[in-house]
């Protein structure tokens, strides 16, 4: 699984190079393709191609909902702007230039995937709430009351993004996958079966 990308388009062209895919691989993206680096288009038109090669989930993260949002409903412009959402619409030379195929794929991505004991989701969730009472808005944003919980849900293993660390972030019951891309340090993956790292520098 990839963290987030956040428009590192050669980061992510970088990493997927290095990963040893195969035709029967699962590729699980944690969210946030989008807003601040160069080319969330770019991003966004690989994992389209991607989806056609393998078997690829791909969750929601707050910076996908936020441009669903105001591309949907014309809601929270300000948030998004705020967010990072300049370096998108440059990418696609204004909002006119954002395709219904991407449109399209942004409302097709999922809110969390459960793979036997294992949750992806990507911001992180409420602690000590059943899975099927999650709030989706926690889902999207949550970040220190998660993190900070010991065991945040019994019984699944959460691998998660949008709280950028130095490193991945590995515990008993968590994994944190962005390594803070758009900010000059790495893009991340991790094979779920061996745990092995996969990382590229994105560094100027």
């Amino acid at each position: 699984m990839i963290g987030d990308v956040h428009g590192c388009f050669d980061c992510l062209k970088k990493l997927l190079s290095k990963l040893p895919l195969t035709g029967d691989s699962r590729l699980i993206f944690l969210g946030d393709y989008v807003d601040r680096g160069p080319d969330s288009k770019g991003v966004i038109e690989t994992l389209i191609e991607l989806s056609k090669s393998y078997d690829c989930i791909f969750l929601r993260g707050n910076h996908e909902q936020m441009m669903l949002d105001y591309l949907l409903k014309g809601e929270n412009l300000e948030l998004w702007m705020m967010n990072g959402a300049d370096a998108t619409l440059r990418s696609y030379g204004g909002v006119n230039g954002i395709s219904k195929q991407h449109v399209d794929f942004l409302e097709s991505t999922l809110i969390y995937h459960v793979q036997g004991n294992d949750l992806f989701v990507h911001a992180g969730v409420r602690p000590n709430v059943p899975l099927e009472k999650q709030d989706r808005f926690d889902m999207l944003w949550i970040r220190y009351e998660f993190i900070y919980s010991e065991d945040p849900l019994p019984n699944f293993r959460i691998f998660f993004g949008h709280t950028p660390f130095q490193d991945v972030m590995v515990s008993k019951n968590k994994v944190g996958l962005d390594t803070g891309c758009v900010y000059g340090n790495k893009l991340s993956a991790i094979c779920l079966e061996t745990m092995k790292i996969y990382q590229v520098s994105c560094g100027g």
